[in-house]
């Protein structure tokens, strides 16, 4: 195996409404789940091979809740990243080189079916996790925004946070609200202000890097 490690920030967008079931093992509200999720690699490596500074885009289709199985997934990565890199990040993204269900990556890539073959893009990818806003624009393939939960009376931002000390993707997310559309490409997606996860990444192949 070889071993992978980055530091990033991600903002993923789902159809479930704000606080997203699934983060506490129950089921997804709609009975489905449709998911657009983007990282920005700061710092990584996958062995020798640097990862600063790409990014990695995954749209997701599952019928019923995710580990009833049965998804769809269309990764994007992007279009800087050399050959090497490429291979690198599709690897991550598919759970390879990771302990057994130990991230994110592995557990959603044992609940896929289809895996699309990967689109390498340029895409244009804005996250600040503690202020709760984002931009994601794929030309032809996904738009997403996100930004803070308004009160509905008097539009004030509304904080919120999820803490999961033993999470297998993050420890501390800041929620939001996100849309999200497909504009082309082999899966149709269309989320209107619903869940988003705003969270700062700490992964390797062993799982989430935690704070000692």
């Amino acid at each position: 195996m070889t071993y992978w490690e980055f530091t990033g920030r991600e903002l993923v967008n789902c159809t479930c409404e704000y606080g997203c079931n699934c983060q506490f093992m129950a089921l997804p509200d709609k009975g489905h789940c449709h998911a657009v999720a983007a990282i920005q690699i700061d710092q990584g490596r996958h062995g020798d091979t640097q990862l600063d500074g790409l990014t990695m885009v995954g749209i997701f289709k599952w019928p019923g809740p995710i580990h009833e199985g049965s998804g769809e997934v269309l990764p994007i990565v992007d279009e800087r990243a050399d050959a090497a890199q490429r291979e690198a990040i599709l690897k991550i993204m598919s759970g390879q080189d990771t302990d057994p269900f130990a991230t994110v990556f592995a557990v959603f890539a044992s609940t896929i079916t289809t895996f699309h073959e990967p689109v390498f893009a340029p895409i244009e990818f804005e996250v600040d996790v503690a202020g709760r806003q984002g931009r994601l624009s794929i030309p032809g393939y996904v738009e997403m925004t996100g930004q803070p939960i308004r009160n509905p009376v008097t539009g004030a931002e509304s904080r919120a946070q999820i803490v999961l000390p033993d999470g297998f993707e993050y420890e501390v997310a800041n929620i939001g609200s996100a849309s999200s559309r497909t504009i082309g490409g082999p899966m149709n997606v269309e989320i209107d202000s619903k869940y988003a996860q705003f969270a700062n990444l700490h992964l390797s192949s062993h799982g989430v890097v935690r704070a000692t």
